[in-house]
């Protein structure tokens, strides 16, 4: 029996990195909205993670089904606005993301040290 961390099976399966947060988008907007727990407008967020009205779309429907992320629509003066915030299991499942995240990135750095 082995007993190397590194020999243990699964050691490097990172079950950690959620499919709805790993994506190189959604790993975007769950970081702009962390830094802005108020929340942000949806042309703000679009901006801030250089993405199409349609991606960022796509990407937050995704998070919504999840219940990482909260929208509010409103219509003030005929123009619509949407505001965009991280729920609170959305920041509890990001913080774990971020833990497992660490782990990939320590046994990465071994490798290269």
């Amino acid at each position: 029996m082995r007993q190397d961390r590194d020999e243990e099976a699964g050691r490097f399966a990172y079950e950690g990195l959620n499919r709805e947060i790993h994506e190189k988008a959604r790993l975007g907007i769950m970081t702009s909205l962390m830094n802005h727990p108020q929340g942000l407008m949806f042309n703000e967020l679009k901006e801030l993670c250089s993405l199409t009205d349609g991606n960022l779309n796509r990407h937050l429907k995704v998070l919504m089904d999840c219940e990482a992320v909260e929208i509010w629509k409103a219509s003030p003066k005929k123009k619509s606005q949407t505001l965009c915030r991280i729920t609170s299991q959305g920041k509890d499942r990001f913080a774990k993301y971020l833990v497992e995240l660490e782990k990939v990135i320590e046994d990465s750095i071994r490798l290269v040290s």
